[in-house]
């Protein structure tokens, strides 16, 4: 298996990872913050294999996918599009979920 190989299985195993534990962050047992982390920091990895992939092997013909950041900044938009994912996320967890979390424990 190559580099490219390894590093987009890798990048799909952070994802589904950060799917995981972000779904299983809030339960029956409430709301578990170093679960809801670790799945931000998932995601985080996963977006930094992708700005990898992209570094080394957009414009190289290895994955019509990548050859689309193909300039330093389409590449920074992969970062960029974490950090909105991220953002949101939290800004949905924390004025969305979290009230119903603390309405639930009165």
């Amino acid at each position: 298996m190559n580099a490219f190989n390894s590093l987009v299985a890798l990048a799909l195993l952070f994802f589904i990872a950060h799917v995981i534990l972000l779904f299983t962050s809030f339960g029956k047992n409430g709301y578990q913050k170093m679960r809801y982390f670790y799945s931000h920091l998932t995601l985080w990895i996963c977006g930094g294999l992708l700005f990898l992939l992209a570094v080394l092997y957009a414009g190289k013909d290895v994955s019509a996918v990548l050859d689309v950041f193909d300039s330093p900044v389409k590449q920074l938009l992969i970062p960029g599009v974490v950090i909105v994912l991220s953002l949101t996320a939290h800004t949905i967890v924390r004025f969305l979920v979290m009230p119903k979390y603390q309405l639930s424990k009165k």
